[in-house]
């Protein structure tokens, strides 16, 4: 008589060893979130009650599970409002008109900016909870993620293929329909290249966002970038290395338990009828698929599902086709209420500068943002030579971006301003000026911007075309001409939004730089406002930030949005 299972038993078994491994796996999760999370709610009342920064490495997979957890929390809540904003703006002529050059403005304010304006709030929602400066830090690096995901979500939505988007309407599909079934899958991949891009970049303000000064008083909260930032204050070369070795490994297990999982689910989006040769891979997402739990619940949630569906296909009816008559009455009085908008604006804005600075003064800040875009436009220029190629060589080849993939996430998530001091120890030495030596430090957190929209824009070229130009016999120049560009003309141009705005707000930091007693400066509307800061000058930083906003805001204006309006026409699968 038998007394074990038979094989087709056990291949009958509910669960396997993926299940148990998940089932440990999220357990594990779990009880790290619990754990970190906990020492959000401790209490704050200072001067009494202060958090505080341990030196002793052994404290450090601590402090970096809480960065890992802030910037995530601020992930979630930055795809939220991506979806949000970039749908509103996509689908609203009107809105639109006033949504991007609020983004523009938004994406050129610097983060730290906004830390200082509302930090206070936050204190205040939470009276003697730490929870009040964590929102505050999460905040902060909630900006700096965001409105590079906003721009890629938006200019997706405005490049729909046309075929796709004339089937949708003649199968009447729901508003809800539409978007789940078609804008947000033909986005998928390009904003999951620049979330992993603004998850990278997000780590270059944790030490800023983690350090918070309010009322002259400066409250250090729990993370490594405040590790690292006691570290460089106290001189300890020891405590530093042990907090770089800790982000690099931080750095590689968000890569491979996140990133690469994600990218490898992000592929089945691609807007092509031949499968690609050689498809993303992840360990991960291999040990997901296996595993049954997921199924099983996907099954008993499906009825809960299905209703949700319903309800949100009954408020979103179908979308009508495009009328290209409009309503040129309440156009005309759109516009209008634009014009004495702005108009008020700008009588604000000339008493505020007739009250307080002076004109001569707007003429200084006018020259030197004239300097600094200059420089913004050379890192521009040299980013896009340099890293495009490589994007669309990783783009291209899925083995080669399997290989490159943690290395570049690692270098655009290593906080650049860990090199500053050793970046400008070297000009000293070189005896560099500034004014150029600002064009690199700008752009180690800029142009990677241009590489993951170019990798994006890449991976998003159906495999049909890519095989179709081989079969053609398209090679060198005439590739890129017929095949490339046109591609990653979308992305490329998001990428060098971003990065023209991450490269504007870097210029803070980056055009006036210290070693010791020696400081270094730039001729420049950065190291302006970082002066005017430092002085607690209000009249001068608002000018500043006023001055940098208006060059962002039309830059984009006059450069930017006609190169979007060339993707949206001439470059448009």
């Amino acid at each position: 008589m038998r007394t074990f299972p038979t094989p087709d038993a056990l291949r009958r078994f509910p669960f396997g060893l993926a299940d148990l491994a998940l089932l440990l796996g999220f357990f594990v999760l779990l009880a790290l979130v619990a754990r970190v999370g906990a020492g959000t709610l401790v209490s704050f009342r200072p001067p009494d009650v202060l958090p505080g920064v341990d030196l002793n490495p052994a404290n450090l997979p601590y402090y970096a599970a809480r960065s890992t957890l802030r910037m995530f929390i601020a992930l979630f809540f930055s795809i939220v409002f991506t979806l949000i904003y970039g749908y509103v703006a996509a689908h609203s002529r009107r809105a639109e008109r006033v949504m991007l050059p609020l983004l523009d403005i938004l994406q050129s304010v610097p983060v730290l900016g906004f830390l200082s304006i509302t930090v206070t709030r936050f204190i205040a929602l939470f009276p003697g909870s730490l929870l009040g400066l964590e929102a505050a830090s999460i905040f902060a690096i909630f900006t700096s993620q965001v409105w590079n995901m906003a721009f890629s979500f938006y200019q997706s939505l405005r490049t729909v293929p046309g075929e796709l988007d004339e089937a949708v309407t003649l199968y009447r599909l729901s508003g809800w329909q539409r978007f789940t079934k078609l804008e947000v899958p033909s986005a998928m991949i390009g904003l999951v290249w620049n979330a992993m891009m603004s998850f990278g970049g997000g780590w270059f303000f944790v030490a800023a966002s983690e350090a918070i000064s309010v009322l002259n008083e400066k409250y250090t909260l729990p993370g490594i970038g405040s590790y690292v930032a006691s570290a460089v204050a106290a001189e300890n070369l020891s405590a530093l290395g042990w907090a770089l070795g800790t982000i690099v490994i931080v750095i590689v297990l968000t890569d491979q338990l996140f990133w690469r999982p994600v990218v490898a689910w992000a592929d089945k989006f691609r807007l092509e009828q031949s499968a690609a040769v050689e498809a993303p891979r992840s360990w991960l997402y291999d040990l997901l698929k296996a595993a049954r739990i997921p199924r099983y619940l996907g099954r008993l949630f499906t009825p809960i599902a299905e209703l949700l569906k319903g309800g949100l296909s009954l408020l979103t009816p179908p979308r009508q086709r495009r009328q290209i008559a409009v309503k040129a009455k309440s156009d005309r009085l759109y516009t209008v209420l634009l014009l004495v908008a702005t108009g008020a604006l700008i009588v604000a804005g000339l008493h505020f500068v007739l009250a307080t600075v002076g004109i001569a003064e707007v003429w200084k800040a006018f020259v030197l943002g004239v300097f600094t875009l200059l420089r913004v436009t050379v890192l521009l220029i040299f980013a896009s030579i340099i890293w495009t190629p490589i994007g669309v060589a990783i783009g291209f080849n899925p083995r080669l971006a399997r290989l490159l993939q943690p290395l570049v996430q690692f270098l655009a998530s290593f906080p650049a301003n860990f090199i500053f001091p050793f970046a400008t120890l070297f000009f000293i030495r070189s005896n560099i000026s500034l004014d150029w030596g600002s064009i690199l430090l700008m752009a180690l957190g800029a142009q990677w911007y241009i590489l993951f929209n170019s990798i994006a824009g890449a991976m998003s070229i159906p495999t049909d075309l890519r095989e179709m130009s081989a079969d053609v016999g398209l090679t060198g120049w005439k590739r890129w001409q017929k095949l490339i560009i046109p591609g990653i003309f979308s992305a490329w141009v998001t990428g060098g939004v971003t990065a023209s705005g991450g490269a504007w707000n870097a210029s803070i930091v980056s055009e006036i730089v210290s070693w010791g007693q020696t400081t270094l400066t730039a001729n420049g509307l950065g190291a302006y406002i970082a002066d005017a800061t430092s002085a607690g000058d209000w009249a001068r930083i608002t000018l500043g930030i006023g001055m940098m906003s208006l060059f962002v805001v039309g830059l984009n204006r006059v450069f930017w949005r006609r190169l979007y309006h060339l993707a949206e026409t001439k470059y448009h699968l």
